[in-house]
């Protein structure tokens, strides 16, 4: 049975990121042939591509997933599609995701304020779900996959 690997779309070619592109990373690919692949991106299957781009906001001490333009807060939307792809994904041998990503970043997605101003790189939505019910498994983002 093939080793499973859970990757952001983004990073496979899928052209679903909110401008409509993709962010295409074979550097990787290699390392993964031997594994079966499943593709993940929360945002797309919800709002569509291209889209309005989406921040993590930090409003009352507490972090928000909320479009830029038009101020929707999404992160009911987009916890119940990222829960509803672990529960039918749960148990992959490890995790790629894509680093700054209001979704997925590691660590490296800009959190702002009310006023569009950056106050602290963190996790995305995605990431921080997925760190808790994936606990056992190794999760990486696209820059570093060596470690």
């Amino acid at each position: 049975m093939k080793k499973r690997v859970i990757v952001s779309a983004c990073l496979l070619g899928e052209m679903c990121r909110y401008d409509g592109k993709t962010k295409y990373d074979s550097s990787f690919l290699e390392s993964i042939k031997e594994y079966e692949v499943i593709s993940f991106c929360p945002e797309a299957p919800l709002f569509g591509t291209p889209r309005e781009r989406i921040s993590v906001v930090e409003s009352q001490s507490q972090l928000r997933i909320i479009t830029d333009i038009t101020k929707v807060d999404v992160s009911s939307r987009l916890k119940e599609e990222i829960c509803s792809f672990m529960i039918k994904n749960p148990n992959p041998d490890f995790i790629i995701l894509k680093s700054k990503s209001p979704s997925c970043g590691l660590g490296t997605t800009p959190i702002v304020n009310l006023q569009k101003n950056v106050v602290a790189y963190g996790d995305g939505i995605a990431a921080s779900m997925m760190k808790e019910f994936y606990q056992y498994t190794t999760i990486i983002d696209e820059l570093h996959q060596h470690s």
